[in-house]
């Protein structure tokens, strides 16, 4: 099936400012190599984030912003010199990415539309750095929401009997197109082959304050306990079921008075703020995983 629409244009981020994330294990000199570097290649440090989960013998993490003219014709010689010069030494994964190359995102719903509206509507004004360039959906409840932002559409239904080829279909749209999936209340479990295929990180919002109430109906389940707060987490997708590593969370204080469809309501503004920061977080390479946990800039 032919994805409908037009994709959107934005106006391009500055050309000459870059984001180098780094992992590595810790020793002294990894902030003052990855400085001197950059002094001597001329940029310009804007900002700079660094964690280190034991400084005797943990993991170290980092992430710097820089600003250096001629960057987006340079790039890739900048990038042979820095893993010639400072990551072998130190044993790092690094990556850099260059805020002129908006990262590609696709958008994975079911008939719940409130975090999709909202990621389409903070794109759309220039809140999210990113080119959302399709929406797939096992329904077609979204469909004229999508497409009255100019966005494609691509009309996936999804059975028991009918799983297999529905991930293949969608595997096939967006396997090397995008740089991010989200999955703005997508209600389906997603296999480990997909997950393997498509060649971009998922990040999922869950309807509650994970690890409470994982799986299936978590506001039903909260009220039936009695809680007196419910929330929202957005993580990264793995194979294990709502178990991630998780971005970020927020909570709202609720009551006896409050029945069910009183904390669908409430969590609806919960779930989509909390999607819309992971995502933003993610896309401004402010987030590194650590083991099943992150380190988030």
């Amino acid at each position: 099936m032919t994805p409908t629409g037009a994709e959107t244009t934005d106006e391009e981020a500055p050309p000459n400012t870059a984001r180098l994330l780094i992992s590595c294990p810790d020793r002294r000199g990894i902030v003052a190599a990855v400085s001197r570097f950059l002094f001597e290649h001329g940029a310009n440090i804007l900002e700079s984030d660094q964690h280190s989960t034991d400084p005797t013998g943990g993991m170290f993490y980092m992430r710097m912003e820089f600003a250096l003219d001629g960057l987006a014709a340079g790039g890739e010689r900048l990038e042979q010199a820095f893993a010639a010069t400072v990551a072998e030494q130190f044993a790092m994964e690094w990556s850099i990415s260059y805020a002129a190359v908006r990262k590609r995102m696709a958008i994975l719903v079911s008939r719940e539309d409130h975090c999709l509206l909202d990621l389409l509507w903070r794109a759309r004004n220039g809140d999210l750095d990113a080119q959302i360039g399709l929406v797939i959906s096992n329904h077609r409840d979204v469909e004229r929401d999508v497409e009255s932002f100019g966005v494609p559409f691509l009309h996936v239904p999804v059975s028991p009997a009918t799983k297999p080829a529905a991930e293949a279909e969608m595997r096939e749209a967006l396997a090397g197109r995008f740089d991010l999936v989200v999955l703005a209340r997508y209600m389906q479990v997603v296999s480990g082959e997909f997950l393997a295929s498509v060649g971009a990180p998922l990040i999922n919002i869950h309807h509650s304050f994970l690890p409470a109430f994982a799986g299936a109906d978590p506001y039903r389940r909260a009220s039936e306990r009695g809680v007196k707060i419910i929330g929202a987490t957005a993580h990264y997708v793995t194979e294990e079921l709502d178990a991630g590593p998780i971005i970020e969370q927020d909570v709202a204080r609720v009551s006896h008075r409050d029945d069910v469809p009183a904390l669908v309501r409430i969590g609806r503004d919960i779930e989509r703020t909390v999607l819309a920061r992971a995502v933003h977080r993610h896309l401004a390479d402010r987030v590194l995983v650590h083991e099943n946990k992150t380190v988030v800039f």
